[in-house]
């Protein structure tokens, strides 16, 4: 069975926690919650494509996507951003002081939010070709 289409839900239900941390101010959260949209929505290209993929990162998820779903290269980049938040926004050792939620801000959750927005379309786009 291919739960390509569980993944690609969980995607969508990462992506409206992230959107629901911002409006409580866990911008952390969001940029976490963000990152996790990204990777839910690649596993489920991969599963839609007949591959299956280990791992957390988006940059790498994207880089061993079959030929025909590579993306350009300006979505590695925003990849390379989101990847960025899948430890720190969780750890407070990953920051000079303080609890990893004083490190981030709203500015910088809302483009998190709109990168996995745009690997989640990359992904439901890429699926209707496989």
């Amino acid at each position: 069975m291919n739960r390509y289409r569980d993944w690609l839900d969980q995607a969508h239900d990462n992506l409206r926690h992230a959107e629901h941390s911002v409006q409580a101010g866990d911008h952390a959260w969001a940029c976490f919650a963000a990152h996790q949209a990204g990777e839910a929505a690649l596993k489920a290209l991969h599963l839609r494509w007949g591959q299956v993929a280990w791992g957390h990162s988006l940059l790498d998820l994207l880089s061993t996507l079959p030929d025909k779903a590579r993306p350009q290269p300006a979505l590695l980049e925003k990849a390379r951003v989101l990847d960025k938040y899948y430890i720190p926004t969780r750890y407070p050792d990953a920051h000079p002081a303080g609890p990893a939620s004083r490190h981030y801000a709203p500015d910088e959750a809302l483009q998190a939010i709109g990168l996995a927005r745009e690997v989640l379309a990359f992904c439901e786009n890429k699926s209707l070709e496989a």
